[in-house]
């Protein structure tokens, strides 16, 4: 249920991110070159990179970061002019099935 859940919950954060990002972009919020972002959610959150993929036609990828030690996590969407957008962020991550039931949470 919670495998189902996670992949939902990821799933429509998605579909939102790659449905607008033009106007993200055209914006300017919340976008920026993607190492630049990168660098800044590792300095200030100590976030890392846990999991990627690519969007549907190949155009955009998707990144997860998180951090264990601080639990806040990041998904960026970013175009292959190296332009990223943060699609979302949050705290209380958890590193995934095998990491809840290490930690004596229902699957």
């Amino acid at each position: 249920m919670l495998k189902t859940l996670t992949a939902l919950t990821v799933a429509v954060a998605v579909a939102a991110a790659v449905a607008a990002p033009g106007a993200a972009l055209a914006e300017g919020r919340n976008c920026g070159d993607r190492n630049a972002i990168v660098q800044r959610l590792e300095n200030n959150y100590g976030e890392a990179r846990t999991g990627a993929g690519l969007s549907d036609g190949n155009s955009s990828m998707i990144e997860i970061f998180a951090s264990e030690e601080t639990g806040t996590w990041t998904i960026l969407l970013t175009r292959p002019d190296g332009q990223s957008c943060l699609v979302a962020a949050g705290d209380n991550w958890q590193g995934g099935i095998e990491a809840l039931a290490a930690n004596g949470q229902p699957v």
